[in-house]
């Protein structure tokens, strides 16, 4: 299956000096002379990979955060001096009056397909993109999520920033911590069903095998019901979602409705009352910025097993 993403490269001038950084980003290369001096951020675990690797020096706001979450105090902090230009999706005409050179968004994560705000769009403005790579599978294939759409993109960035050797300490730092920890898991007999309850009361959006989740799932020991839904993040019925009877059910805490409330919608509606999860009362919670790629997925992996794993 053809990848949306491969090995990082890096041209040379003929006196050996670095002269442009190269990235693939989804089905597009892009090239940088030099590092971006005026980047823009959109969305919450998006602007944490930013923040991990020290980056807001080269920043000069953020979009897409307060308008879906908020704050919380630690991101608050490292934030204290870029505004929020946008609390949604921003427009073209807002990354252009921040005069931004590069915007770090994904589809459907501050760019919609088609949409006003694309690298197609933002080229002519000097605005360079770098796309969530999670988020490809909306314009082409993809292999199913897995850790390493995240370590991706913080290896991409490292390199985009010229913070390679910070990049690479990081993500070598994840994987030894998420491989330590899963080696010391107690086995299961067998993977749990499991279904990503992320809203929706009519039909409930949930993650298809191209989301987070789905990687974060089985790398907690459990299998996503939703394993062979060729989607990202995507609305299902509730049909399938009960034919599927998941045993452990997570809820994605964001937004208006909050996770109790998510949780007390399930456990109250008879067309629910047979479903394991809900005879259990097995019910775990992961952040937005838990369940999306970014610098928190580990610890996403170990909420997910310790929940798994209760009795």
């Amino acid at each position: 299956m053809k990848r949306l993403f491969s090995t990082l490269a890096m041209t040379f001038a003929a006196t050996g000096a670095l002269a442009q950084t190269t990235v693939q980003s989804c089905d597009r290369e892009v090239t940088f002379d030099a590092p971006p001096k005026a980047a823009i951020s959109n969305d919450v675990n998006l602007t944490e990979m930013m923040l991990v690797l020290g980056l807001t020096d080269h920043m000069v706001g953020f979009t897409g955060i307060n308008g879906w979450n908020k704050l919380e105090e630690e991101m608050r902090a490292g934030l204290t001096e870029l505004p929020e230009l946008s609390e949604k999706y921003p427009s073209k005409e807002v990354l252009i009056g921040a005069d931004a050179d590069f915007f770090f968004a994904g589809w459907n994560y501050g760019m919609k397909v088609g949409g006003e705000v694309t690298p197609e769009t933002l080229e002519p403005f000097g605005i360079k993109v770098y796309e969530l790579t999670e988020s490809c599978i909306h314009i082409g294939e993809k292999d199913a999520a897995s850790m390493d759409d995240m370590y991706n993109d913080l290896l991409n960035l490292g390199v985009i920033f010229g913070e390679s050797a910070k990049a690479e300490e990081l993500v070598a730092g994840y994987k030894a911590e998420l491989e330590a920890f899963t080696s010391e898991l107690a086995p299961l007999e067998r993977a749990p069903r499991v279904f990503v309850y992320d809203s929706g009361e009519d039909t409930p959006f949930t993650a298809g095998r191209y989301a987070m989740p789905n990687a974060l799932i089985e790398a907690a020991g459990g299998t996503n019901i939703m394993n062979d839904f060729e989607k990202s993040w995507a609305t299902v019925g509730w049909e399938a979602v009960v034919e599927r009877n998941p045993e452990v059910i997570v809820i994605v805490n964001y937004g208006n409705v909050t996770a109790e409330e998510k949780r007390a919608f399930m456990m109250n509606n008879p067309a629910f009352a047979d479903l394991d999860a809900i005879k259990n009362d097995r019910f775990v919670t992961l952040e937005y910025v838990e369940a999306t790629p970014g610098p928190r997925n580990i610890k996403a992996v170990k909420t997910l097993a310790a929940a798994f794993r209760a009795e």
